[in-house]
């Protein structure tokens, strides 16, 4: 293999591990502050005992997210030496603005997990707060690069050289705000349907007490409440996305639909597989006028086709597989969520509310379609972006490292990464077993009474 495919391969097994955790600690985190909130308007002491052990799983998601994140950093310089030539002098700023972000995430966890038991109600809610927001500045600040990667502003590139640089035009990028609320609206929605999947998983259980299952159906509840608010702003933010495409990569959105030719009334083509030999989708269901209309708001608009382009600038066309898969997950899971919303406003007045084992089983999958829904997405929006690594101004093929050995580290780092995802989970799970919800019920009975 040549140095760029491994340098790809490298790198972007690099990032597809750091992300679960990334996006993980972005949704949790606002689960745990909503958490506290809740506690707060209810007085009800089983929302503190939810943000305490949510608390304890974001707390070891963070301890794989920093490493992680410090590797991906570290392969950028490695591999992309002459990407970050450019990002150095351009989009910077981001870069050096997270670590303050993340610095306050970091400081106001560590005093919420270390001192919440002794802080009063509103100085804990302060402290989680922080704890929610540089988690979600964190993700917004490295979007806002990979943003300009997809539309760069705020540079020349002469001779090799660049000139004219304005980093404040940089940071605001054509596609950086779109790109910045879908990012976190996913987070939240993924972290949401963890907890969610979690809570059903534990609510299939036989042996569970009546405080234990009222226990879990609360913190149900509050994720299925928070993961149908995030999935429809999700939806909505893909609509923006698609916009976005429509007016500053059209290439890109022609790829994800497998459109070859320029068209009005264009249709939005479900399922299948685009073929260069016929121009066309073979196997996919096409509903006319809907790509025109969610692009251009009218389904007269007129999109671009792929041929409008060199084809030596066309991205992978399996792309528009990976479109598919991220939006039929997303719809699944608004589906799930709105079902499970539903089925609880009819029944919140019952004493006992009871969600049926088909929807629980259901929603048991919903956290790892979340996880596979933001893998397919990022991998999406990268490869999209292909062979450009600065759309339109860096090809990939001369951004990567010409380093030998790449695939004994390809080799290496995937196996680190499956030992650390298996290793988490074992964590988790040991942790969780062996420190039971009957026992935090116990402790915190004794707590109250002395």
């Amino acid at each position: 293999m040549d140095s760029v495919l491994l340098s790809r391969m490298l790198f972007g097994s690099s990032m597809a591990f750091h992300i679960i955790f990334a996006t993980l600690t972005v949704g949790i985190t606002l689960m745990i502050l909503l958490a506290e909130i809740m506690r707060l308007i209810k007085k009800d002491n089983d929302y503190t005992l939810l943000a305490k052990r949510w608390t304890k799983g974001a707390a070891v998601l963070l301890g794989v997210a920093i490493p992680s994140g410090t590797i991906v950093a570290i392969m950028l310089s490695l591999l992309w030496p002459q990407f970050m030539k450019i990002v150095g002098e351009v989009i910077a700023l981001p870069f050096q603005i997270e670590i303050f972000a993340f610095f306050l995430e970091a400081l106001f966890l560590s005093i919420y997990v270390y001192a919440a038991d002794r802080l009063g109600p509103v100085t804990r809610l302060i402290a989680v707060f922080f704890v929610a927001f540089g988690a979600a500045a964190s993700a917004i600040l490295i979007t806002n690069a990979h943003a300009w990667m997809n539309t760069p502003r705020g540079f020349e590139l002469v001779d090799g050289q660049v000139v004219n640089v304005d980093p404040l035009a940089a940071i605001q990028a054509p596609s950086f705000f779109v790109t910045a609320q879908h990012v976190v609206g996913t987070a939240f929605m993924a972290g949401a349907f963890v907890l969610a999947s979690v809570a059903a998983y534990k609510l299939l259980q036989n042996h569970l007490t009546q405080r234990e299952t009222t226990y879990h159906q609360k913190g149900l509840v509050l994720s299925l409440i928070v993961a149908l608010i995030m999935s429809s702003f999700t939806a909505l933010s893909g609509h923006e996305t698609a916009v976005m495409l429509y007016e500053e990569l059209p290439i890109k959105l022609a790829a994800s639909e497998g459109l070859f030719e320029t068209t009005d009334n264009a249709a939005l083509t479900i399922f299948g597989t685009p073929s260069v030999e016929t121009e066309s989708v073979i196997g996919g269901i096409e509903i006319p006028g809907l790509l025109s209309w969610i692009a251009t708001g009218s389904t007269d608009g007129v999109i671009q086709g792929l041929n409008d382009f060199p084809q030596d600038e066309w991205p992978p066309l399996f792309i528009h597989t990976l479109f598919n898969v991220m939006v039929g997950i997303g719809f699944i899971l608004l589906g799930l969520a709105a079902i499970g919303c539903l089925l609880w406003f009819i029944r919140r007045k019952h004493t006992e509310l009871r969600f049926p084992k088909w929807l629980l089983a259901s929603l048991v999958a919903s956290g790892p379609l979340a996880i596979i829904g933001i893998e397919t997405g990022w991998i999406y929006s990268c490869t999209g972006r292909q062979p450009w690594t600065i759309y339109g101004i860096q090809r990939t093929a001369d951004a990567a490292t010409n380093s030998g050995n790449l695939g004994i580290l390809f080799f290496l780092f995937s196996v680190l990464y499956i030992f650390l995802l298996v290793l988490t989970g074992l964590v988790m799970y040991f942790y969780f077993k062996r420190n039971p919800v009957s026992d935090e019920f116990t402790t915190q009975n004794e707590t109250l009474q002395s």
